[in-house]
């Protein structure tokens, strides 16, 4: 419970980001077009920069088996979230984007100041194994599902400075190579806007947004629904039929975040990627603001479920 009461705070702490990025449209301080460049940045500078920090850690036994059970979570909990996400389109009719909302998260955005906040600073490099495989999907998959598959190419993909950035992380761990320092503490100040950079483009984007029209929404509440409290239990189920819980220690605790990472609202790469590829920036921000809003009472309570069964 207290983990929950713990996430229930931050969460909080977030959400009121989003509410002063919402404040500086409507106080005509800025214009909701003018977060184009935020998501740029935070598409091809602060992410990067956090997948380059994360790798720079002591290689030990445990922690290296830390990293392959998140990494292999990561990849069954994707396949599942992709497999569920094409049932639920052909059960509700989804487009693109609701269904990029059953599949990605905000594993990255959320996740990691979460992590660091419950868990403590060292265990975030523990989200990696869910934010490589989830980035190498937001441009492959996502990619496909937003543009069309004539709009992928293997040169895009690994000329990606998102990608190159996981590779180089993942090379400089497994050789132990460390940067220096400054470099290292240059990544890691980059890396720890990921957070608010996300919370404000989203509260300027839902600025523009006809709110009545978004509340009154019934097809968003059906989004959110399946986002935030379907798909988890689903999940949850998952989790106790395996018996991969249980025993305690890093293991557990490993789980714990990456299961946190499949339950949280949708994410706010989702929004910034529509917004740079022309896509309807105005539905995947009220996508992601309704889920995120409503994730601080959903998250603590799958936490709390979770910990109870499992």
């Amino acid at each position: 419970m207290e983990t929950a009461l713990l996430l229930a705070g931050k969460i909080t702490e977030l959400t009121l980001i989003v509410l002063m990025g919402f404040a500086l449209v409507k106080c005509k301080l800025l214009k909701s077009e003018q977060s184009y460049p935020l998501s740029v940045i935070a598409l091809y500078l602060i992410s990067p920069s956090v997948m380059l920090h994360a790798f720079q850690t002591d290689y030990t036994p445990e922690t290296a088996a830390g990293l392959w059970l998140s990494l292999k979570l990561a990849v069954a909990f994707h396949i599942v979230l992709i497999l569920l996400g094409r049932l639920l389109k052909r059960c509700f009719r989804l487009d693109a984007l609701e269904q990029a909302a059953m599949v990605y998260t905000n594993s990255g955005n959320l996740i990691i100041p979460l992590v660091a906040s419950i868990f403590g600073p060292k265990m975030v490099i523990y989200t990696s194994g869910f934010i490589i495989v989830q980035m190498f999907l937001f441009w492959t998959h996502l990619r496909l599902l937003l543009c069309g598959s004539g709009a992928l190419s293997w040169k895009t993909i690994l000329t990606n400075v998102n990608i190159l950035s996981m590779l180089a992380g993942v090379c400089l761990f497994a050789l132990q190579i460390k940067l220096p320092a400054a470099i290292d503490g240059a990544l890691a100040t980059v890396g720890s806007m990921i957070g608010p950079v996300a919370m404000l483009v989203a509260g300027m984007l839902i600025a523009s947004l006809p709110l009545k029209k978004v509340v009154l929404s019934k097809r968003i509440y059906l989004i959110a629904l399946l986002r935030l409290a379907v798909i988890p239990l689903l999940l949850l189920l998952l989790v106790k039929v395996s018996g991969i819980a249980g025993g305690g220690g890093l293991k557990d605790t490993v789980i714990l975040i990456s299961f946190l990472a499949t339950i949280s609202p949708a994410a706010a790469t989702v929004t910034q990627m529509a917004l740079v590829y022309g896509r309807d920036a105005d539905k995947a921000s009220a996508i992601y603001g309704m889920t995120t809003l409503l994730c601080i009472i959903t998250m603590p309570l799958m936490i709390a479920l979770y910990q109870w069964l499992v």
